[in-house]
């Protein structure tokens, strides 16, 4: 191994500087380490049985156990391959093992002064499972061989290792823990990607109301949080945080844009003078950077304004309303994909044939698969592929329960359009609209048609058909949610997230039909028609089914997407957020939730930020939402039909009894 000892760092002749044995200080560090997130993090491995530690050269040693197989224990990259998940074991697992692995990260804090005060911290990777006492000896061994007058702190780098270090005191090993030290990030990813345009910035939503007609798709457009009524732009920008999984960043990522909190805007706009002027905005998951251009680029006009969306043809005869656990995924011709979804949910809760175990299935080079790592979580170590499948069955039944309800056909939807006279002549005028791309006149034509169809009488058919079938739910005054299932939504390339009305209020006959003609007006809102229209799907083929669901009073509320949205290469995680309450106040941002990530591969979870709420979920509570993120991995290997890998976007609650329930399964756009 190379051996470089001098403070300078200076490389032997393979340009390796990787040090062994010597005490870390700032010049040192510095000369070893890479950047991340912003941050100089360098990569370090203690020897127990050798009694030393090493310090890698980022730049030559990307991964801790190709350090430690090739350098320290003389095995071949062919080797290490051969049998790398016993390997990572013993590295990362093993409560006798030989390596201790991990990372010191440079930070700075401000001083009262304004001053700088840089600070070091320790952490090891997100699937370790090191215990109370191996987390206190690396600590310490690092902190004897690093410069004293820095600061170190040990991060936790998952919630067992939080429960670990309690029993530690905070005098012996300082910590800190994620949230606190990237929870106030200045800069941060949501959705990555990289745009030219012209960057509009609006201080208050009364500004950008004012100037939100003239918004085209060469616009990056930035605001403290942006609306979800937000105009199909070049890029997002947000002055204040919001999660990656609300309805603008769902939409920045089906639309492929690039999205990122920015914190120190209105700084970068004085000293640049950016705002209208023409920008270059790169979003990265370890950087983002806005930089002026000289003068306007020569851009040509996005992809999508070519983009083309088919949708099938809606089915408008013979489908009557039916139980949401009669329906199974091909029935989205005629109830739409968000209610053919759910009875498909259904079919998998009871029947439990499904092969959920497909995505573990799938080869991860230099993996054959991994289904040992499935069969860890499941707790059915050595199990057979057949028992496998059936134990993930097991679980998800055991876990999750899918709603109670009916589901409008589109049919409903359109008996009602061709009752009123005054219906047709107006979306007759809207079409002709559309054709002439005459934008001055179609906001105007579609408020109007909303007006019309929320005021127009139900033909008593249509009426006896929706209070009829859920007369059940209707009893004893029960509170019930009627959701949007459109055959233009949760499409490929479409997702429409945010579009289409839900109303969740619903008490009595009165009420419900109330509440079915808003969701049906839906469709013709301004934003949902220029949405489609630009996709190319057109007014003919749109349709509306409806969902009735009984309300279930929910405890914690949330979404999760069975991947980890700023990071798209990364396989392992699913990213979880929850709020007291409805999943709804996760999406619309009326609060900052609790936001996780929970490995499905080799386990764990950890706390990216804690929301509005300040401090974190109880131990329990997050134990649990690891078993709900594991049941979103199991459900993505049926509900993605051509790619297994194709993430979900789930959004679910949990009751007061700790019952989880599944409200809507669909696919998330990326």
């Amino acid at each position: 191994m190379t051996l470089v000892l001098d403070e300078a760092g200076v490389p032997d002749a393979s340009g390796d500087r990787t040090v062994v044995g010597a005490n870390l200080s700032l010049p040192l560090f510095r000369a070893l380490s890479g950047v991340l997130a912003g941050h100089p993090y360098l990569k370090v491995v203690v020897d127990r049985a050798e009694h030393t530690w090493h310090l890698l050269d980022t730049r030559v040693h990307p991964f801790h156990v190709n350090y430690i197989a090739t350098r320290v224990l003389g095995m071949t990259l062919d080797e290490l391959d051969a049998d790398l998940d016993a390997f990572n074991a013993s590295v990362y697992m093993d409560p006798e093992r030989r390596f201790l692995l991990g990372v010191l990260s440079l930070h700075t804090d401000e001083e009262g002064d304004g001053s700088e005060r840089p600070f070091l911290v320790l952490e090891t990777t997100e699937a370790d499972t090191m215990h109370a006492a191996l987390l206190e000896e690396f600590y310490l061994y690092v902190r004897g061989r690093v410069d004293g007058r820095l600061p170190l702190l040990l991060k936790p780098a998952n919630h067992g290792q939080e429960q670990e270090l309690a029993s530690v005191s905070d005098a012996r090993v300082p910590r800190i823990l994620s949230h606190e030290l990237f929870g106030n990030r200045t800069r941060t990813c949501l959705n990555p990607g990289e745009a030219e345009g012209r960057l509009r910035y609006f201080r208050t939503t009364a500004e950008y109301r004012s100037a939100a007609a003239e918004l085209g798709w060469s616009d990056i457009v930035a605001m403290p949080c942006l609306p979800d009524d937000v105009p199909r732009v070049a890029g997002f920008i947000n002055t204040v945080p919001i999660t990656p999984l609300s309805h603008t960043n769902v939409l920045a990522s089906g639309w492929a844009i690039p999205n990122a909190i920015v914190r120190d805007l209105d700084a970068l706009v004085q000293r640049d003078g950016l705002d209208g002027a023409w920008v270059r905005y790169r979003v990265r998951e370890d950087s983002i950077t806005l930089r002026r251009l000289p003068s306007a680029p020569a851009l040509q006009r996005p992809a999508w304004h070519q983009q083309r969306i088919r949708i099938e043809t809606p089915l408008l005869e013979d489908a009557p309303v039916l139980a949401l656990h009669r329906l199974r995924r091909a029935d989205r011709d005629s109830y739409g994909t968000k209610a053919a979804h759910l009875g498909e949910l259904h079919h998998v809760l009871d029947s439990r044939t499904a092969d959920l175990t497909t995505f573990y299935a799938r080869p991860r080079p230099p993996r054959p698969d991994l289904l040992g790592h499935l069969a860890a979580r499941l707790g059915e170590t050595g199990a057979s592929p057949e028992r496998l499948r059936a134990a993930a069955a097991e679980r998800v039944a055991a876990t999750v329960r899918a709603p109670e309800g009916v589901a409008l056909p589109f049919r409903l939807h359109h008996l009602f359009l061709t009752s009123s006279p005054a219906l047709q002549q107006g979306i007759g005028k809207l079409k002709m609209a559309l054709e002439l791309e005459a934008f001055d006149v179609i906001d105007s034509l579609s408020l109007s048609l909303q007006h019309l169809m929320r005021s127009t009488p139900m033909p008593g058919e249509v009426a006896r058909a929706i209070t009829g079938s859920v007369a059940g739910l209707l009893a004893d005054g029960r509170r019930l949610v009627v959701r949007s299932s459109s055959n233009a939504e949760d499409l490929p390339g479409f997702s429409a997230a945010g579009i289409y009305d839900s109303v969740t209020t619903v008490r009595g006959d009165e009420q419900l039909l109330d509440a079915v003609r808003q969701v049906w007006a839906s469709l013709l809102s301004p934003r949902s028609v220029r949405l489609r229209h630009q996709v190319g799907i057109s007014l003919d083929d749109t349709y509306m089914g409806v969902i009735v669901q009984e309300y279930v009073p929910a405890g914690l509320g949330g979404v999760l997407v069975t991947c980890n949205p700023t990071r798209r290469e990364d396989f392992r995680n699913v990213y979880l957020n929850c709020t007291p309450g409805s999943p709804e106040r996760v999406v619309d941002g009326t609060v900052l939730p609790h936001q996780y990530l929970y490995n499905t591969v080799e386990g764990g979870g950890r706390t990216v930020d804690v929301g509005s709420s300040g401090e974190d979920l109880p131990a329990a509570t997050r134990t649990s939402l690891a078993q709900l993120a594991l049941v979103g991995r199991l459900l993505q290997s049926h509900f993605s039909e051509d790619d297994p890998d194709e993430a979900l976007d789930i959004e679910w609650l949990m009751t007061t009894e700790g019952a989880f329930h599944l409200v809507q399964v669909r696919p998330y756009a990326r």
